[in-house]
């Protein structure tokens, strides 16, 4: 049981609980290597012994370390401790974009556009990595006290391998943001990415999803049979061309939609100008109103339960009268009951397959892998993941998932990881970098924390903590599995003893501290019995102590010893003036003086 004071992997000491999701706990703690605050997510107890639970909790990891963003949540470290699975990440101190809506009801334009800007922005980077969210919505966006975005939950992002049924199910629990096709069980692909940042994009300007029902089945029909409600009939200053971009976004059809999230930012970033604001209504093209009809999970098995469209030339449709709404609507009705129909078939039917072992492909060719998982009866999924590795040449199978060994329906779509070779950086110049934050860059680009040794010495141009001097020079290309990288940190100007300067004379004082670097500064004199004027009284810092170079020593010379008091008396002024000084009031005489 993790509790405060708990201490995963000698290094993470838990000191707070943030909060606890579907399958996993997530804790505040504080690294004890790096001295910095950081999320450690660790799956919960129940799902320990669950390996679908465990691939996808590892799939995360695995998805968000590719992505190196300013507005996705850095992971800085993935482990398995007693059969229990952790992943270090970014800790961000703020709130969720679900509940930053609430908070804000009536959140700024400008600032709907920046805050979805930079959400765009990072899944741009995700789908250039060929990773797929899959799970859009407020509550996996996180918005820091700075007012900055970052996507976390990346859990599902790598293409699943379960039939679509499962991932239907998987999927409902965020139904408010699912696209159609994800809604009727088919594959999820970048517009259905898009499809939900839409909605998202709709809830930051009205305050509320579109669609709402009593189950997530009924939500889930209104996605493919409901037209997304016109955000300016809720607020006529929503500008025309920002609501076409939440039209453009949640088209049904994917064709209707944007290519890609860049063209998505593209047409945002400009909604607000003036120069478009006399823009019209976004209306699909793909599908008129008369036409439309809902592609069914199945399209064969839809065909077996009704007769399907007849396709009709340009000249007989003119001639045909328009059909009636009511007709439209009640086909699209019959549509969608017959796609969820056959989900429930096909999930039924799942049941009954028989139960496969995934055969072990690695370091296959893709060939040889392919062959081998089809006489398995196992599908191989068409997108081939590249991956890096050390171990496993270029070109060969470094992985499946779902994994080795690990027990599939028949049938099932396993995907395939080929080898790329070693995932080779360029070294950066870390010079002049404190020691904690180049470190913890290394650790970000793959380095093993273990692997990046420091040594301290002395430097007096540099500060303390500060890298003067790196093992691998700038630009090489290493291998941040297996390179080992020594910097030299600087302990600042190296120490030495003050000397003992006491009766030493002015130009004697100033010349020694010339010499070893340090600089002089003169305090008033003060009066001394032992000390002849003009010498050195004392020093601060005193003789014996420690100092560097650039370091300030004040110093004090004597004023020689006080002159004595007079004392008035009814002797004649004559007297005074003829009476020798005793011995009491004698000062130094200059054969006194100490060379």
């Amino acid at each position: 049981m993790i509790t405060v004071g708990t201490i995963i992997d000698e290094r993470y000491e838990i000191i707070g609980n943030v909060g606890s999701g579907g399958m996993a706990n997530v804790y505040l703690a504080k690294d004890l290597i790096l001295n910095r605050e950081v999320a450690v997510k660790v799956l919960r107890f129940d799902f320990q012994d669950d390996q679908d639970a465990i691939r996808r909790f590892r799939r995360e990891a695995l998805a968000a370390t590719e992505l190196v963003h300013p507005n996705i949540v850095g992971v800085y470290d993935v482990g398995e401790e007693n059969g229990m699975q952790y992943i270090v990440m970014e800790y961000v101190r703020g709130t969720d974009l679900k509940h930053y809506i609430h908070e804000n009801p009536s959140i700024p334009l400008e600032k709907v556009v920046d805050i979805m800007g930079q959400i765009l922005s990072a899944i741009s980077l995700a789908h250039q990595h060929r990773i797929i969210h899959r799970d859009l919505k407020p509550q996996n966006i996180l918005m820091d006290e700075n007012g900055v975005a970052k996507i976390t939950d990346f859990g599902i992002a790598i293409a699943l391998s379960e039939t679509s049924i499962t991932q239907t199910n998987t999927l409902l629990g965020s139904v408010h943001y699912l696209s159609p096709e994800q809604a009727r069980g088919g594959m999820a692909t970048r517009q259905s990415d898009i499809y939900a940042l839409g909605i998202i994009l709709y809830e930051m300007l009205i305050g509320e999803v579109p669609f709402e029902g009593e189950s997530a089945v009924s939500i889930a029909l209104k996605h493919f049979q409901n037209d997304i409600p016109f955000v300016r009939d809720h607020n006529p200053a929503i500008p025309q061309p920002l609501e076409n971009v939440v039209l453009h976004a949640t088209a049904k059809e994917i064709a209707d939609r944007y290519v890609s999230v860049d063209e998505m930012y593209a047409d945002l970033r400009t909604s607000l100008n003036p120069e478009r604001a006399n823009e019209p209504r976004f209306v699909p093209t793909v599908m008129t109103d008369e036409t439309r009809a809902i592609t069914s999970l199945q399209p064969e098995a839809v065909s077996a339960a009704a007769e399907p469209p007849q396709t009709e030339t340009a000249e007989a449709a003119a001639k045909k009268p328009p059909k009636k709404k009511k007709s439209r609507k009640k086909k699209m009705i019959i549509f969608a009951v017959l796609a969820l129909a056959v989900i429930g078939a096909v999930f039924f039917l799942a049941q009954g397959r028989e139960e496969i072992r995934v055969p072990d492909v690695t370091d296959m060719t893709r060939a040889e892998a392919i062959e081998v998982l089809e006489k398995a009866k196992l599908q191989v999924d068409p997108n081939i993941e590249e991956i890096a590795s050390d171990e496993i040449e270029e070109g060969r199978i470094v992985k499946t998932d779902p994994a080795a060994k690990s027990m599939v329906k028949e049938n099932a779509r396993i995907t395939l990881f080929v080898s790329i070779g070693s995932k080779n950086i360029k070294m950066k110049d870390y010079t002049g970098w404190n020691v904690d934050e180049a470190i913890s860059d290394l650790v970000q680009q793959g380095f093993k924390s273990e692997n990046i040794k420091t040594d301290e010495v002395y430097d007096e141009s540099a500060e303390r903590n500060t890298i003067v001097k790196q093992s691998i020079r700038e630009n090489a290309e290493v291998s941040p599995e297996k390179s080992q990288i020594t910097f030299s940190v600087s302990k600042g100007p190296e120490s030495f003893v003050l000397e003992d300067m006491t009766g030493y004379s002015r130009s004697r004082v100033a010349a020694y501290l010339q010499s070893v670097g340090l600089t002089m500064v003169e305090g008033a004199a003060e009066h001394s019995e032992t000390i002849a004027e003009g010498q050195l009284l004392y020093s601060v810092p005193g003789g014996g102590v420690s100092v560097q170079k650039g370091d300030t020593v004040t110093v004090v010379f004597s004023a020689g010893p006080k002159a004595p008091e007079t004392t008035e008396t009814s002797a004649p002024e004559t007297s005074e003036t003829t009476t020798p000084p005793t011995s009491d009031t004698k000062t130094t005489e200059p054969n006194d003086t100490p060379q």
